[in-house]
C-alpha cells in the first residue's frame, strides 16, 4: 500500500474533502477504469449522496461543501462505475467531475479564479486514526471517535456523540475545553467559571477535570483547566463508556470527552492570533505546521503565552502552553508523537463558592465580579508526551498501540474556595485551605483490528488491552483560621500557613482486555455491536484499606436504517466498573475514605436524522448507579457507598445548515434525576443535587449576504432550578444567559485576516450557576469581552 500525492489546482473555496479511507484506486487508475459498483441511493441531499458514493467505492472525493449545499441528487439503483455514477448525479446542473490521479474534485463551471491546493494525501489502506469530515456548517464533525471502536459516523454509531472542531474553538474564542462544553445541553458545571478546576456534570453525573482522554488514553490531559489552542477536536461521547475506553480514573459514567490534537495539514500554516480578555488579560498564540519529505513527515507547534487582569475583581492570571505535534505517514504505518506543557497561575482569589447549609437557605447571587478570598492563588503545571503508531497488515487488518506519560503538579489554593453563609444580609464565615500534590501517570493501549466476512455478514472485530498507572502524592492541607466576612462586601481572608512537603498517597492501576464485533446484516442495514471488557482495579493504598477487584462488563449497540431516507434508529444497553466514591464533606465521621469500585448501568434508545446540511439526534436514556448516603446520628454524620442514584432523561441535539448562511448549534435536554436506598428510605424519590429537570441550549451563526466574510453570532443557554442537596432543603432558581458575537473573515495586504469579537453574559446577570459540594452554590461569570484577530503569514 502506499501514498498518492498530487498538485490540484481547482476554482474552489473553503474546500471540504470527502475522503473515503477504505480501499482506494491505485494511483493514477483512471475512473472509467474502475469496476462496476451495486449502488442503491435514495433521492437525497448531493451532499449525503457523494460521501456515501465516496465511502462506498474508496475514492476521494473533494468538493466545496457550499457548492453541494442546497442541491438534491436523483434516486441511484443499480450498477456503475464511479464516472458513470457521477455522470448521473450531476446530470442537469452545472457541476463537473475532473479526475487527477485517482482523485475527484466536483466543480462548478458557473465560478472563475482558481485555487491551487498543495500536496493532497490518499492513505492507500484507511488507517482508521484519519479523523471524519466536517460536517456541513463546519461546527461539529460527521464523526468521532468510539474508544477501541476507532473513528466512526454518526449514523453508524449506536450512541449520541458529538464531535466539536477546531473552527468551532476558534470562533466560539473558547480558551478551554469548559467553554467548548457550553454548546451541548446535557453538560452543565460544577466549579465555576474561571475557577482553577474545570468539573462537568453529563447526564447529571460529575465528570472531573482529570478524567478527560487525549487520543483515546486517560491520565494524559492538562490538569484544572485543558487549553484548546492546540486541539483540533473536542468529542463528547454520552454515557458509560467502559466497553470503548476502559475505566475512568475517577469514576465518571455520565459520559467521555476525547481530546484529538492538531497536526500539519497539507497547505502549510503560519497563524499568529492576538487576543484580549476583560477586565485587561492578552494573549498571543502561534500556530505553525509543515509537511516534509512529500508530504509524509508533518510537523505543528502551537505556542501561546498570556497575561493580565481577569473577571474575578483584582484576580490576574499567567500562562504558557507549548505543545508539538508531529507525524509520519509511512506505505503500511502511521506514527504519532504528541508533547506539550502549559503553566498557568491564578494570583489574588478565585470565583467563589458560597455554602446554605448552614442557613438553611439560598439568598440572592452577589455580583458575578465579587472576590471573598482576596490574597489567595493557585498554581498548576502539566506535562505529556504521547506516542501513537498503527501498522497495516494486509487490506483489512491493523495493529495499533500508543503509550504516553503525564506529569502534574498543583499548589496552593485550588478546593477550598468557599465561604458559608450564616445570615440573609450575607454574613459568612471564611477559611482558605493551602494545598499541594502530584500525578505521575503511564497510560498504554494495544489492539488488533479487522474486517472479514462470513458469508453475507460483514464483521468489523477490535481486540485490545490498556493500562493506566497513576502515583500521586498529596500534602497535608493546611488549614486558616475561621474569619468572619460578607457574601455581598467581602473583606480580606485569613490566608493559611505553608503546607508540607508531598507524600505518596496513591499507588493505582487500572487494566483492561476487550473484545468487540460490530457485525452488518442487509448490506449493513443493520449493524450490531456487541463486546465485553474484562476490567481490573488495583489500589494499593487507598482507605481504609487497599483493594484489587475484578469485572467481566458487557455492552451492546444496534443500528437499523429502516428506509431509503437517511435515518439511523439505534439503542444501547453498557455496563461500566466505575471507581468508588470518596468521601470530601468537611466534618464526616469517614473524610477521605474512598469505597470500593461499583458497577454502572445505562440503557438508550434513540433515532438521528440527516437531512444533508442538518442533523438531529433524539435520545431517551436510563444510567443506574450506586451511590454515597449520608448517615446521620446527632451532631455527627458518615457516608456509606449502599444508596443508588437512577437518572432517566431525554435529549435532543441538532447541528448543522438550516438554511444557506444560517448554522445552529445546540439542544434541549430533560432529566428526572431520582435517589433511591437511602438511609432508612428517608430520602427515597428526592431529586439528586446539581440536575437541573430542563437545560437548553441554542446558538446560531448568520453570514450577513450584502456583506461579504460578516458573520453574527448568539447563544442562549438555560438551566431550570438546581437542588444544592439531596435533602432537597435548599434551591437555586432557574437562570438564562445570552452570548452575542460577530466576526469578519477579509484579506489585508494578500494576507488572510479574521476579527472576531464576543460579548458573553451580555445582561450581567448575577445568578447562581450549579452545584458544587452538598449545600454549595457557583456564582455566574460577569460580562466579559472577548476580542481576536488572526493573520495567516
Amino acid at each position: 500500500m502506499s501514498f498518492a500525492s498530487t498538485r490540484l489546482s481547482v476554482p474552489l473555496r473553503h474546500l471540504a474533502l470527502a475522503c473515503a479511507l477504505g480501499s482506494l484506486l491505485s494511483p493514477g487508475m483512471a475512473l472509467a477504469d474502475s469496476q462496476p459498483l451495486a449502488l442503491d441511493f435514495p433521492s437525497q441531499s448531493l451532499e449525503t449522496t457523494v460521501h456515501a458514493l465516496a465511502r462506498q467505492s474508496g475514492v476521494a472525493i473533494a468538493a466545496d461543501s457550499r457548492v453541494l449545499a442546497g442541491r438534491t441528487a436523483p434516486a441511484l439503483h443499480g450498477r456503475f462505475s464511479v464516472l458513470q455514477a457521477l455522470q448521473q448525479l450531476l446530470i442537469g446542473t452545472d457541476l463537473v467531475a475532473e479526475e487527477h490521479n485517482g482523485v475527484v474534485t466536483l466543480r462548478s463551471t458557473a465560478e472563475d479564479g482558481a485555487l491551487t491546493l498543495g500536496a493532497t494525501n490518499v492513505n492507500a489502506a484507511g488507517f482508521n486514526s484519519e479523523l471524519p469530515e466536517a460536517y456541513s456548517g463546519g461546527q461539529v464533525a460527521r464523526g468521532a471517535r468510539l474508544g477501541m471502536l476507532g473513528n466512526r459516523d454518526i449514523m453508524d454509531t449506536p450512541f449520541n456523540i458529538t464531535a466539536y472542531t477546531a473552527k468551532t474553538i476558534a470562533d466560539q474564542q473558547s480558551g478551554t475545553v469548559g467553554a467548548v462544553l457550553r454548546n451541548d445541553p446535557s453538560i452543565r458545571f460544577s466549579t465555576g467559571e474561571g475557577h482553577a478546576y474545570e468539573n462537568f456534570m453529563i447526564r447529571g453525573y460529575g465528570l472531573e477535570s482529570s478524567e478527560l482522554a487525549v487520543n483515546g488514553l486517560y491520565g494524559l490531559a492538562p490538569d484544572g483547566h485543558v487549553p484548546t489552542e492546540f486541539l483540533e477536536r473536542v468529542e463528547v461521547l454520552k454515557g458509560p463508556s467502559a466497553l470503548l475506553s476502559g475505566m475512568a480514573p475517577n469514576g465518571g459514567v455520565g459520559g467521555n470527552v476525547n481530546l484529538v490534537p492538531k497536526r500539519a495539514g497539507d497547505a502549510p500554516l503560519t497563524r499568529l492570533t492576538t487576543s484580549y480578555v476583560s477586565d485587561g488579560y492578552f494573549a498571543q498564540h502561534i500556530d505553525v505546521a509543515r509537511r516534509f519529505a512529500d508530504g509524509r513527515l508533518g510537523v505543528r507547534f502551537n505556542g501561546v503565552y498570556g497575561s493580565g487582569d481577569m473577571g474575578v475583581d483584582e484576580q490576574s492570571k499567567d500562562r504558557t502552553l507549548a505543545a508539538l505535534a508531529l507525524d509520519y505517514r509511512g506505505d503500511d504505518f502511521k506514527l504519532e508523537l504528541d508533547a506539550y506543557e502549559t503553566h498557568e497561575k491564578l494570583d489574588n482569589g478565585s470565583p467563589m463558592m458560597a455554602g446554605f447549609s448552614e442557613l438553611g437557605y439560598v439568598t440572592k447571587a452577589p455580583k458575578p465580579d465579587t472576590n471573598v478570598l482576596e490574597g489567595i492563588y493557585a498554581k498548576q503545571v502539566s506535562k505529556a508526551v504521547v506516542l501513537r503508531g498503527e501498522y497495516q497488515l494486509n487490506d483489512d487488518w491493523t495493529a495499533f498501540a500508543s503509550v504516553g506519560g503525564a506529569r502534574t503538579y498543583y499548589d496552593g489554593f485550588l478546593n477550598g474556595t468557599r465561604i458559608r453563609v450564616q445570615a440573609a444580609d450575607g454574613s459568612a464565615k471564611g477559611q482558605t485551605y493551602n494545598q499541594a500534590g502530584y500525578t505521575h501517570s503511564l497510560a498504554s493501549e494495544a489492539g488488533l483490528r479487522g474486517n472479514f466476512m462470513t458469508g453475507p455478514v460483514t464483521h468489523q472485530l477490535v481486540l485490545t488491552t490498556s493500562l493506566l498507572h497513576q502515583d500521586i502524592g498529596r500534602a497535608p492541607t493546611v488549614t486558616g483560621a475561621t474569619y468572619d466576612t460578607n457574601l455581598y462586601r467581602p473583606v480580606k481572608g485569613v490566608i493559611a500557613g505553608d503546607h508540607g512537603s508531598n507524600d505518596k498517597t496513591g499507588d493505582n492501576t487500572l487494566s483492561s482486555f476487550a473484545l468487540a464485533d460490530t457485525l452488518g446484516f442487509f448490506d449493513e442495514r443493520v449493524l450490531l455491536t456487541l463486546g465485553a471488557r474484562a476490567q481490573r482495579v488495583r489500589q494499593k493504598m487507598s482507605k481504609p484499606t487497599a483493594y484489587d477487584e475484578r469485572k467481566l462488563t458487557p455492552a451492546f449497540g444496534i443500528v437499523v436504517k429502516p428506509w431509503d431516507a437517511p435515518v439511523s434508529l439505534y439503542a444501547n444497553y453498557i455496563e461500566g466498573l466505575t471507581q468508588g466514591g470518596t468521601v470530601t464533606e468537611v466534618g464526616a465521621l469517614n473524610k477521605d475514605e474512598q469505597f470500593a469500585p461499583y458497577v454502572a448501568k445505562q440503557m438508550e434508545a434513540g433515532v438521528k436524522w440527516d437531512l444533508g446540511t442538518f442533523s438531529h439526534t433524539l435520545a431517551v436514556f436510563q444510567i443506574e448507579k450506586p451511590s454515597m448516603v449520608k448517615n446521620t446520628r446527632g451532631d455527627t454524620f458518615w457516608y456509606t457507598d449502599d444508596g443508588e442514584q437512577r437518572n432517566r432523561g431525554v435529549e435532543w441535539n441538532m447541528f448543522g445548515e438550516a438554511a444557506p448562511g444560517v448554522r445552529l448549534l445546540g439542544g434541549v435536554t430533560y432529566t428526572r434525576a431520582e435517589l433511591s436506598k437511602t438511609a432508612n428510605g428517608t430520602l427515597d424519590g428526592n431529586t439528586a443535587r446539581g440536575v437541573p429537570a430542563w437545560s437548553a441550549n441554542l446558538g446560531a451563526e448568520w453570514d450577513l449576504p450584502w456583506v461579504d466574510g460578516l458573520t453574527l453570532t448568539a447563544l442562549g443557554i438555560h438551566s431550570s432550578s438546581q437542588y444544592l442537596d439531596d435533602e432537597n432543603t435548599l434551591k437555586i432558581p432557574q437562570w438564562t444567559r445570552y452570548d452575542l458575537g460577530a466576526r469578519y473573515a477579509t484579506r489585508v495586504l494578500s494576507k488572510d485576516v479574521t476579527l472576531r469579537a464576543s460579548l458573553e453574559n451580555v445582561e450581567n446577570r448575577a445568578y447562581w450557576a450549579g452545584v458544587f459540594n452538598p449545600g454549595y452554590a457557583t456564582v455566574s461569570e460577569p460580562r466579559t469581552l472577548k476580542l481576536s484577530a488572526s493573520v495567516d503569514f
